[in-house]
């Protein structure tokens, strides 16, 4: 039987922290606020921004929720993008994406001001994380990810980790974060070959295939930790999914991120730490 690496130890842990910065700050005058951009009603944005409101009033964080219809025409969506990035009320800009088809998705992603890029997603930020210097902000699920980790002392130094996926999201920059903390990282994607293989090698694997329960117990042996990535609704059995198959895999590993209930829960935290330390930068200028 693994130890379940609970997402919730880790996010009461920051979230202790996080409301005594923002106390802090508000004694200075300074009320960490978020902006939340969002194009029409998506559900999945929908659930993300409810998941985010509630949390920015657990932590005393401000939200302001821009909300444009579908059909906003280009020149609106950004001017009112340019006006948050001026607004110098306004420590993080979350942005939902993909944008509708009419609006210049990589431009909205250049045009976002990287001091305030909460999420991670502009280039300035993810040379950040490649360079392992402080400009913007770290992909929020990736941070997650590491802050897991952390959290339950598993040491990375040294240690074999190996990441399945490449996106820009997450499995990119936590290959680079992990080899930041001196791992020796092996990234894995869809063209890799024998990847069972590779995985069995590893003290720490990183699952972020986006496929929903694609990875089973073939790829596990005893003593590993599994950070699983994925989420998503399985129409057959009826409840939310990781990619790894939970089931196989949890008796035959030492530690293991649950799914719904792990890392899910610390992003949205994250997010809100990039917030107020944005906010602290803009108020120490």
């Amino acid at each position: 039987m693994a130890n379940i690496l609970k997402g919730k130890a880790v996010t009461d842990s920051i979230n202790e922290k996080l409301i005594n910065d923002v106390n802090i700050l508000k004694d200075k005058g300074i009320v960490p606020t978020l902006a939340i951009l969002r194009v029409g009603e998506r559900p999945d944005d929908l659930s993300y921004e409810r998941g985010a409101l509630k949390r920015c009033e657990l932590l005393g964080v401000q939200a302001k929720t821009v909300v444009l219809p579908l059909d906003v025409s280009e020149k609106d969506f950004f001017d009112t993008l340019n006006k948050l990035n001026e607004d110098i009320t306004i420590h993080g800009i979350l942005m939902f994406r993909p944008l509708p088809k009419h609006i210049d998705s990589e431009k909205a992603r250049q045009m976002l001001a990287a001091a305030k890029d909460v999420d991670g997603c502009t280039d300035l930020s993810l040379a950040g994380v490649f360079t392992n210097t402080d400009l913007g902000f770290a992909p929020c699920t990736a941070e997650a990810a590491m802050e897991i980790l952390h959290h339950y002392n598993i040491p990375i130094e040294g240690k074999r980790c190996v990441v399945i996926g490449r996106s820009l999201v997450i499995g990119r920059p936590v290959s680079m974060m992990l080899m930041h903390e001196n791992g020796t990282v092996t990234t894995c994607h869809t063209r890799t070959r024998n990847v069972a293989s590779i995985t069995k090698e590893a003290d720490i694997v990183i699952v972020a295939s986006g496929q929903m329960d694609s990875v089973g117990a073939e790829y596990f042996r005893a003593g590993q930790t599994v950070i699983d990535v994925g989420i998503g609704w399985n129409e057959e059995k009826q409840k939310l999914c990781g990619d790894v198959k939970f089931d196989e895999v949890e008796p035959i590993v030492e530690n293991i991120t649950p799914v719904p209930g792990g890392v899910g829960g610390v992003t949205t935290s994250i997010l809100l730490k990039h917030v107020v330390e944005s906010a602290k930068k803009i108020g120490k200028h």
